[in-house]
Parts: C-alpha cells; structure tokens; sequence
C-alpha cells in the first residue's frame, strides 16, 4: 500500500453530530446476565503453614493469602487479626527480607515478593477489584470469556491482508483498513473514548479472570487501540466537554507521553497539526 492512495483516504475529520450508533453496537460488552449475576461463591478459608518458621512473619504470610481471595467478609476478619499482631509490619517486612536473603540469596524474584509484604490495605484494594472483575467477567461472558468477541473478529479480518514478519503493522495501512469501514469507524471523540474504554475493561476482565497475561491482547487488536487513540488526534472536539473529557483520559491513563498526544493536544484546543499516523515512528 502507497502512503499517497492513503492521503486520499484519510485525514483530520470534522465534528460529527451525533455518535455513530453501530460502532457503539460493536464495542460494547455483552450485558450481564441476571442469571450469573449472583454473589461470587465464598472460597474456604487458606490453611495456615509454616513457612519461615517466624511466627509473626508466617502469620501475616497467611493473612496475605486471606485478603487475596478478595471475600469481603475473609479480609475484615484478616484486618481484624492483624492488629493482634505486636510487632510493627514495617519490621516484620524487613525480617522477611532479610530470610529472603539468607535463604534464596541472589534470587531477585524471591526479594521481589516481600515487596510491599507490609501493605495489606493496598492487598485488600487490589484483591477486591480482582475479585469484581472476575464476578462481572462470568456475568457478561459466562464461559466464552476467551473467545474472540465480534469486535476482535472484526480486527483479525480488516488487518488479514496486512503482513508485518516481525514488525509492527504499518500505521498508514492500518489508518486506511479501518477507515473504509464507515459503521465501524468513530465518528466522534466520545467514540474514541467509548472504545478505548472497551477494550481497557476487557483486558483487565480476562486478566482478572485468567493467569498472568491471559489479557494480552492481539497484534491486530493493539493496531485498532492505536489507529482509535490517533483518531482523538483527528476528530474535532464537538465542545469543551467533549475536549475536557479526551484531556481526563489522556491524564488518567497515563498517556500524556504517547507519540500522538501533542497532536491530540493541539487538536483540542482547535488549532489541530498536520495529521501524521507515524508520527513518533523512526521511519516517518
């Protein structure tokens, strides 16, 4: 594909009025299931071992394992237990560390583990998060929570033609792939911001729900989050909420250094730049 039928095709886009109703329809997840929508079975309660020998340390080890499992009412009673304990947690930390050391010197990974061995309140918020996202991930997709959704489906078939050994998709080629399909398109920023947020939730469902990087996603899926990402970069804001709304995402999802941001920037305060879909690549 020729970077000049590709200028042809796309560029920076005018406001639209209204949100392109079927590129909703198309990144959305499915509803929740009144059915499976019932409180997450209650898990027994984690069997208590002796691992390091120190009393203390392998009785917060033990708590750690009982806010993990994200049950409400196991991390209160786990909370609950911890103030029993005398010794500072700061100090039990260290104490863990330090057998660390002595047992498994020089295994970073096992030093890795004791990280934040004394932040059971921050355990608790992560494990009850995971938790809402697996009950909300059987909720929406049962047992079909792997298999390609139509929205993944449809990036696996517009980008069969596109060949990368090795290397990633082309941007341009990308840009104008997903272009032509007009229902499947953006026609918005709250599109964009519609669809980024479609694939943030289903990532983090399957990661949840699935062993570390089960929510990994495709090459052809990372292509579309990227093409829609430029896409803030050439719709016009329809108002300053709309524009406001872009600057939030950009500032909670921690995108401010992207490639394409200062363009995005520029675009919302309507003074857009020259639109460049490999802006920040070495080959542009």
């Amino acid at each position: 594909m020729k970077d000049e039928h590709f200028e042809q095709q796309v560029g920076p886009q005018a406001p639209a009025q209204h949100d392109n109703l079927p590129h909703r329809a198309l990144f959305s997840l499915p509803p929740i299931q009144v059915s499976a929508s019932t409180d997450l079975a209650v898990l027994e309660m984690p069997a208590q071992k002796a691992v390091t020998g120190d009393v203390e340390i392998d009785a917060v080890l033990w708590l750690r394992e009982v806010i993990s499992t994200g049950q409400a009412d196991l991390i209160a009673k786990a909370k609950e237990a911890v103030t029993r304990i005398r010794t500072p947690l700061k100090q039990l930390e260290k104490r863990y560390t330090d057998w660390i050391h002595r047992t498994s010197p020089g295994n970073f990974g096992a030093v890795l583990s004791a990280f934040d061995f004394a932040d059971l309140d921050g355990l608790a918020t992560r494990a009850a998060e995971r938790a809402r996202r697996t009950h909300e991930a059987h909720a929406r997709f049962g047992d079909s929570l792997f298999d390609d959704t139509p929205a993944e489906q449809f990036c696996n078939e517009t980008l069969a033609c596109v060949t990368t050994e090795g290397e990633e998709l082309d941007a341009a080629d990308v840009d104008m792939l997903f272009d032509v399909h007009c229902d499947q398109r953006p026609t918005t920023l709250a599109d964009c911001l519609h669809e980024l947020t479609y694939w943030h939730e289903l990532y983090w469902m399957r990661d949840a729900v699935g062993d570390t990087g089960a929510g990994d996603e495709s090459e052809q899926v990372q292509a579309r989050e990227d093409y829609v990402f430029r896409c803030l970069a050439r719709i016009s804001p329809r108002d300053a909420d709309e524009a406001a709304a872009v600057l939030t995402y950009l500032v909670e999802s921690e995108r401010m250094d992207r490639a394409h941001t200062t363009a995005i920037l520029f675009n919302l305060i309507g003074k857009p730049k020259p639109y460049n879909p490999k802006e920040g690549d070495r080959d542009a």
